[in-house]
């Protein structure tokens, strides 16, 4: 542990109130409260509103105010600043009246002929958003967004280029990233999509001159030889390493100390690390460095030696904390693991207790197994972390085809080898019997890049956490072939090479007609573990202790009665002052409102699509508090009437 009459009352009331009300329509429309103002509202990646217009008594009187459609499949979360929403669409950024949903100005850019529609990669702009600067000292506010490998300024009320931002608005800034930059003060923060190749483009987070676009700093994440940190990389493995990057689609910044917070995902191979052996810092871990300098403060590691695609999605809300030794700042850090990591802002040590448990060992030849990995003593893991064959559905759990297959499944593989969190994927020799090992969380996670809402008003942490799974093994393959992972198409390999000739180690999904990578059997399409799959869960971040969880989505064709089953993705939650959560992150195209004292279901509404972004609130020109939603690629906006 770290540290009575009616009339009476009026009079009394008015008497005593000195300020005179403001009228609805009189509102500030810009400012703390009335902006959304990063993808994650504040640079403190709360995603809390202190907004209360739309509370527990009137938000099933929730109304659609209007829709913009955005021409492309992306995952932006809006911004809005002064009552204007900014958000890229494919190969434009548009800023739209946050009250009607009415165009601006679109700023619009060439596509490569062929590239067509799609997430806002290559020739087009991120498909995260976008990031907003106030401007200072005469110079005007600006939208920074990344084009592939290029940082773009653009003038904030008009659209157009700032010439006088690198080479004609914009920055080459060598390694491509699809997220959005972190802004604070003049320093833009960005991250790396360098992939998962084990050997290639460095995946180093960097920081720019907001005003100039000068580069201020890299930080490296696989230290070479000789720096601190390269111990941990054995056989000099981190020399020209891939992987370990930040693609995570912000950064968390502490204002008050000037510290930016860099999420470091896992390095590559993502199943097999023997060519790695240590626990391989700065992989997986939260990484404190200075916002103006890039200096190193501190780390910490929530996975030693990953083999298991865990990565580092986010780094976490910043929220003030009462713990029983005090009051912290601090990070509430749940990634895809859904382990609750809640970490001191000032020195990175764990405010409530983590141990290092001794986890499974595989039987891999060559492989490097950490023996021990961080696991929370309070907070139990958010998601399922293993399965035995009295977990498997039940005709009760769901209905009796789907049992019945899923008992099939597991028989045709011989049974699944699963011996509780952190197995790594097992050893399957050349001509051997099938024998699949199945993790959990695998594939997609528990809590991906939808991350955790908080309130920082009382340290309640709210998150989307799945139940997911991945079903494979490694073998050994001979001959240098390229590294993929496909969920859909079979076979799938991640090889890597012990002596950089081969034989090469692979891990294989085995994807057939009868069943697929998430342990569903093929024609059910759903996971073949006992329900429910996903829920939405508030965690008290001042004790560890779970507060309340609810499933989130249902599968509409199963019987009545036992739809609510959880059926989400990789979106998260927000929350705010009106007592509420929002969330969509659901494959039932629904988007609903929670009490976030009690996770009652106070509302919902159907789209068109899944919303498949996180959700924001803000209020409009005309002082009315709205909340917006990407629900495949359509902008849906909400009002009370």
């Amino acid at each position: 542990m770290r540290k009575a009459g009616s009339l009476i009352v009026a009079a009394l009331l008015a008497s005593a109130c000195t300020t005179p009300l403001v009228a609805q329509s009189s509102m500030p429309t810009s400012g703390p409260d009335a902006d959304w103002s990063t993808i994650n509202r504040d640079l403190a990646a709360t995603r809390y509103s202190p907004l209360e217009q739309i509370n527990r008594s009137n938000v099933a009187n929730l109304q659609q105010a209007w829709t913009y459609p955005l021409r492309a499949f992306n995952t932006a979360v809006p911004l809005v600043v002064g009552g204007t929403m900014y958000v890229t669409a494919q190969n434009r950024v548009v800023a739209l009246n946050a009250a009607t949903g009415a165009e601006v100005w679109v700023h619009e850019v060439a596509l490569p002929a062929a590239q067509g529609p799609g997430t806002g990669g290559g020739g087009g702009f991120s498909g995260r958003g976008v990031g907003y600067w106030p401007g200072q000292r005469g110079i005007a506010p600006r939208i920074l967004v990344m084009r592939s490998n290029f940082m773009v300024a653009l003038d904030a009320a008009t659209g157009q280029l700032v010439e006088s931002f690198g080479s004609g608005g914009q920055v080459d800034v060598g390694v491509p990233y699809g997220g959005t930059p972190t802004i604070s003060g003049t320093v833009a923060v960005i991250g790396a999509a360098s992939l998962e190749s084990p050997q290639g483009a460095p995946g180093n987070p960097r920081a720019f001159d907001v005003i100039t676009g000068e580069k201020l700093w890299e930080f490296d994440t696989t230290p070479d030889p000789g720096q601190p940190g390269s111990e941990t990389w054995g056989a000099n493995s981190s020399e020209g390493r891939g992987g370990t990057n930040m693609w995570g689609f912000m950064a968390t910044v502490d204002t008050a100390t000037n510290t930016a917070f860099l999420p470091i995902a896992g390095p590559a191979h993502n199943y097999y690390g023997g060519d790695r052996p240590g626990s391989n810092l700065y992989g997986n871990s939260i990484v404190a460095v200075d916002m103006q300098t890039g200096a190193y403060k501190w780390h910490f590691q929530t996975v030693h030696h990953d083999l298991w695609d865990i990565d580092m999605s986010h780094a976490g809300p910043l929220i003030p904390v009462n713990a029983p030794d005090g009051r912290h700042m601090a990070l509430a850090n749940i990634g895809k693991s859904s382990l609750f990591f809640l970490v001191d802002a000032a020195d990175g040590e764990p405010v409530h207790a983590v141990a290092e448990v001794a986890v499974p060992r595989g039987d891999v030849p060559g492989e490097y197994y950490h023996p021990t990995q961080p696991i929370p003593v309070i907070t139990p893991p958010l998601s399922r972390v293993s399965m035995t064959y009295a977990d498997i559905v039940s005709a009760d759990d769901t209905n009796a085809a789907h049992a019945t297959a899923c008992l099939a499944m597991w028989d045709r593989a011989g049974g699944y080898i699963n011996q509780g969190i952190y197995t790594p994927f097992m050893y399957r020799a050349a001509g051997a019997p099938v024998a699949s090992t199945i993790q959990f969380p695998g594939g997609t996670g528990g809590v991906n890049w939808g991350g955790p809402a908080a309130d920082p008003t009382n340290g309640m942490v709210y998150v989307n956490a799945q139940d997911t799974s991945l079903v494979g093994w490694v073998e050994r393959v001979e001959g240098d072939q390229p590294y993929s992972f496909d969920a859909t198409s079979a076979p799938a390999y991640d090889r890597a090479s012990v002596d950089g000739k081969g034989p090469f180690f692979s891990f294989s999904a085995p994807i057939s007609g009868e069943y697929d990578t998430n342990g569903r059997a093929v024609g059910v399409a759903a996971p073949c573990y006992k329900p429910p799959w996903s829920r939405l869960t508030a965690i008290n971040a001042n004790t560890g202790e779970i507060a309340w969880a609810v499933p989130l989505g249902i599968y509409e064709g199963q019987p009545e009665g036992r739809q609510l089953l959880g059926n989400s993705g990789s979106a998260g939650p927000t929350v705010t002052a009106g007592g509420l959560v929002f969330v969509g992150a659901t494959n039932d195209r629904r988007f609903r409102a929670f009490d976030a004292d009690t996770g009652e279901q106070l509302w919902e509404t159907t789209l068109n699509g899944n919303a498949n972004a996180n959700p924001m609130t803000y209020r409009g020109s005309d002082g009315k508090q709205y909340v917006a939603i990407n629900a495949s690629g359509t902008i849906v906006s909400y009002v009370l009437p």
